[in-house]
């Protein structure tokens, strides 16, 4: 009776570690992490490590000019959100200095996309044929709404 007790308890333990190790090594990624998104293209695209290792720091390097990019595009909308502000206030509107701003943000727009496609061929010249096809595959879904989003 204490055997079976003994090998009952002990494939239990074992099933459950089995389990929590399982678990552990499928998380999901954080979509929102550097991190999670490569580990997501490593297992999509089936990236060797050195092209992982490429792909990683081009990423890295183009990251500062983006963020500052991003850094822009927030504050643009920010001072968006002050004209409207003003012109429902007021019912006026400095068009010659709502002009600047279009021409402005439409600049900054303009580098996000080249940045953003500069950095998608470069990914892309460290696959082959074939992940380059599907990496296209998949930018080409998320382009259009990533262009919706810039002309806003």
């Amino acid at each position: 009776m204490k055997r079976s007790a003994f090998v009952l308890i002990a494939g239990i333990a074992v099933g459950v570690a089995t389990y929590a190790l399982l678990l552990r090594l499928h998380e999901p990624y954080d979509p929102d992490s550097l991190d999670g998104q490569l580990a997501w293209m490593k297992g999509e695209l089936h990236l060797s490590d050195e092209q992982y290792a490429r792909i990683r720091e081009l990423h890295e390097a183009s990251g500062p000019r983006l963020r500052a990019l991003a850094a822009q595009v927030a504050m643009m909308r920010q001072e968006l959100t002050a004209f409207e502000r003003t012109r429902r206030a007021s019912d006026r509107v400095d068009f010659v200095e709502f002009a600047r701003f279009v021409e402005a943000r439409r600049s900054v727009n303009r580098e996000c996309v080249e940045s953003t496609r500069a950095l998608v061929r470069a990914a892309a010249s460290a696959m082959s044929p074939g992940q380059r096809e599907h990496y296209f595959g998949i930018v080409a879904q998320v382009e259009p709404q990533a262009a919706a989003q810039t002309t806003n």
